[in-house]
């Protein structure tokens, strides 16, 4: 995000287009990696469902039911997590973006409290 000084020195705030462009491309890519890993696993969990399909032991079969479910249920869940995440994080921004343009010094302010602890924590390592 980048800051810049128009003609009469005043601060040109940065498009907030842009900023949610940026954190839907950040989004994006954890949700990518993320999601690779799952798929990954239940990949993985259907083949050695798949391998052992062709054992006849009842328990075994019990097993696969069993499996099979809590599969199809980790999907579902997994996608409503997502959502909720979503637009959890939508509202998050959404919010932050309202409070900062309706209390701009409060904001400031609370931004340099945060820098001045970040930066005494630092000094004292």
């Amino acid at each position: 995000m980048e800051t810049t000084f128009n003609d009469n020195g005043r601060m040109n705030r940065p498009d907030p287009t842009k900023v949610k462009n940026e954190l839907g491309d950040t989004a994006r890519q954890w949700r990518s990696s993320t999601g690779q890993e799952i798929s990954d696993l239940m990949t993985d969990v259907q083949d050695l469902v798949g391998r052992v399909a062709n054992v006849a032991d009842p328990e075994v079969a019990r097993l696969r039911a069993k499996v099979t479910d809590a599969m199809s249920a980790a999907k579902s869940s997994l996608a409503r997590g997502s959502d909720t995440v979503r637009q959890s994080a939508k509202d998050a921004m959404n919010a932050g973006d309202s409070y900062v343009r309706e209390q701009p010094w409060q904001a400031i302010g609370v931004a340099a409290a945060a820098g001045l602890v970040v930066g005494f924590l630092i000094a004292r390592r």
